[in-house]
């Protein structure tokens, strides 16, 4: 199953972040795919706002994870741009996240494709500057290799 949404603005991919995080359950697992610059922090920074995270939530870019646990559940955010190699994630622990009590993003997973879980769902942005600078396409699909 998959959803297109289209957003015009950061206000507006920040407002279905939001939903996403008011909805989450634990033990669900997102992933961001997109280029640099397409708005996976902004549609992140709904998320937590819709956990009722208050604060800074910034790209994990060089601790590769950030936990949160002052939200109405607890959110793990994962960058994993800079992993070399898939085992350093087991350095990390993260089947403690992947299969915990949170909800867990991990932006740049396609490095990581052979650790996720049977089941997430994927978050697709994309950019179409013909439409304007502001607009995203946003592709939200169930992934069940089960």
């Amino acid at each position: 199953m998959s959803t297109i949404l289209e957003t015009n603005s950061a206000e507006e991919t920040f407002e279905f972040g939001k939903r996403i995080g008011e909805t989450a359950e634990p033990g669900m697992v997102y992933t961001l795919v997109g280029d640099l610059g397409v708005g996976k922090t902004v549609l992140t920074q709904g998320v937590a706002a819709g956990l009722g995270i208050e604060g800074p939530v910034n790209s994990p870019t060089f601790t590769i994870l950030q936990v949160y646990d002052q939200g109405r559940i607890p959110f793990y955010h994962f960058d994993v741009y800079r992993i070399g190699d898939v085992s350093e994630m087991d350095e990390i622990g993260y089947e403690d996240y992947f299969y915990g009590n949170g909800l867990c993003f991990i932006e740049w997973a396609n490095l990581i494709e052979e650790i996720l879980p049977e089941k997430y769902m994927e978050i697709t942005i994309e950019k179409d500057l013909r439409k304007g600078t502001d607009y995203r396409r946003i592709k939200l699909e169930t992934i069940d290799n089960r």
